[in-house]
């Protein structure tokens, strides 16, 4: 799963992607992988990964990983191909969603591209770019959608959900604005829409603002436009961030709790990212491997053991579980089960996050 980090020049956004790949390198449990110059895996931080080494000590302990790429810088223009362009939207299509740095903090020695500080306008600049992109994309489909009706009645559902699309979009709005039915998600699914991805904003913040970034009125500004967009927003400041993640664990937690801080901002973001896929984990314990699988929320059993082999999947006969709060509340699964909370799962059960399972299969 791919996150595409986006934002204007000068407002955080690679010094951002750079504290994410630190933080990357610096996780021991997994090893950073740049696969181009331009592309970060790091892992997903999950506490209960740890708890679950305490108690079973294994070889390794595997997290969850998720991929962020550090988008090309964007102009106005960009949907006509002004700029990067073009670039810039065809690395957003490959994404799954979208991380937006927006700047919040004034700074006289970082000179704004637009020449002040107003994270509206940086956030409609971006989002009118990829708009415009997206009527284009709209246009042409109801196009061919209404050549194909005169063949097949079936194309006027569809004609219908791009034409109440296009109006939205007309209108200056995203499309993941509008309400969609399972069926017309059915239907646009392989559209390509930049405006319906999920998408998550950065607020990003001076360090003097991180103790109370609520009353920061820029940071309410980016809150009540991401309400319409049905995002969310973080306020964090990516220079401390980029600090943090050179920093060693030890050094991290005492900055941390210097700052007043539970986590770091990246911590919050890789977590939000991960979520906003639609993603979540179950996970395998043992002395060999402790191990987070991702798998996307509504995932039943057989499938998730197919993450794990396609043999499992296979020859799936059942999965015992136990959720996480159980087992460390217990101590052990031995005792776990002698309290009857080990349950036994069939083809039809729904994963839930942090189900600790064995899967009993026969190939």
């Amino acid at each position: 799963m791919k996150i595409g980090i986006v934002g204007l020049p000068n407002v955080g956004k690679s010094t951002m992607f750079n504290a994410i790949t630190n933080a990357g390198a610096e996780c021991a449990n997994y090893p950073f992988c740049t696969i181009e110059p331009n592309v970060g895996v790091v892992p997903v931080p999950d506490e209960r990964l740890d708890e679950l080494t305490k108690m079973y000590h294994p070889e390794k302990t595997t997290h969850a990983v998720i991929e962020f790429v550090d988008i090309a810088g964007l102009v106005k223009g960009a949907s006509k191909g002004e700029g990067l362009g073009n670039k810039f939207l065809s690395h957003i299509r490959e994404v799954d969603s979208i991380v937006e740095v927006v700047r919040c903090f004034e700074d006289p020695n970082v000179v704004h591209v637009d020449g002040s500080i107003n994270p509206l306008r940086d956030i409609e600049t971006i989002n009118l770019e990829l708009i415009f992109a997206d009527i284009e994309t709209v246009e042409k489909r109801l196009e061919r959608a209404k050549k194909n009706l005169k063949a097949d009645k079936k194309y006027q559902a569809e004609i219908d959900l791009l034409e109440k699309i296009k109006k939205t979009l007309e209108d200056g709005k995203s499309a993941r604005t509008l309400s969609l039915t399972e069926e017309e998600q059915e239907i646009i699914k392989d559209s390509f829409l930049l405006t319906l991805k999920p998408i998550l904003y950065i607020a990003n913040i001076s360090e003097e603002q991180l103790a109370n970034p609520e009353e920061n009125e820029n940071v309410k500004i980016v809150e009540e436009y991401a309400k319409n967009e049905k995002a969310a927003v973080i306020p964090l400041c990516v220079k401390i961030e980029e600090e943090l993640s050179s920093l060693d664990d030890q050094d991290k937690k005492e900055m941390l709790e210097a700052l007043g801080l539970k986590e770091s901002g990246l911590d919050k973001v890789i977590k939000a990212s991960y979520d906003l896929l639609g993603l979540m984990s179950f996970l395998t314990a043992g002395e060999p491997e402790v191990r987070a699988w991702t798998i996307k929320k509504g995932t039943k059993a057989p499938e998730a053991a197919g993450k794990i082999h396609s043999d499992i999947q296979r020859g799936f006969i059942r999965a015992e579980i136990v959720s996480y709060d159980d087992l460390v509340r217990e101590g052990s699964m031995v005792k776990a089960r002698e309290k009857g909370l080990v349950r036994s799962e069939g083809k039809e059960y729904i994963m839930q996050d942090g189900d600790i399972v064995l899967f009993r299969f026969n190939v």
